[in-house]
């Protein structure tokens, strides 16, 4: 959603937005709360209100977004619990552990490496949003 509200001079609102993601307006904002308490978005209410960037993309790394959305699970994967004396599994959940972990730093340090402005197309304003939203 950042990339398309970069599109727009103008506000867009909840509405909008929440339609091109395929949901509701309340879910995209609770979704947004977390980007605006970072100050990577801002709304205004009333008319003419809607969200806004607040800084720009080349200011927003992918890993900040998913801090600001409170780092959501990247994998779901998870250890078995059933038979808390199997070595088996004892030595499955481990090895599962340790390479989510390590799979987990080298997304994250990826993420970090890519600001938001290296993904957005090389085009005016306003000349691909509306056929995206």
């Amino acid at each position: 959603m950042l990339l398309h509200m970069a599109q727009f001079e103008q506000a867009l609102t909840s509405e909008v937005l929440a339609r091109s993601m395929g949901t509701n307006p309340a879910v995209f904002r609770r979704t947004m709360a977390g980007l605006r308490r970072a100050g990577y978005v801002k709304s205004d209410k009333g008319h003419g209100g809607g969200w806004r960037l607040a800084r720009p993309l080349r200011e927003i790394t992918l890993l900040a977004v998913y801090e600001a959305l409170d780092r959501p699970t990247l994998f779901a994967i998870g250890s078995r619990r059933a038979y808390a004396n199997c070595m088996i599994e004892k030595n499955v959940n481990a090895a599962l552990s340790e390479t989510i972990s390590h799979a987990e730093r080298l997304i994250l340090e990826r993420l970090g490496q890519v600001t938001l402005d290296q993904l957005a197309p090389a085009i005016t304003k306003g000349s691909f949003g509306a056929h995206c939203l």
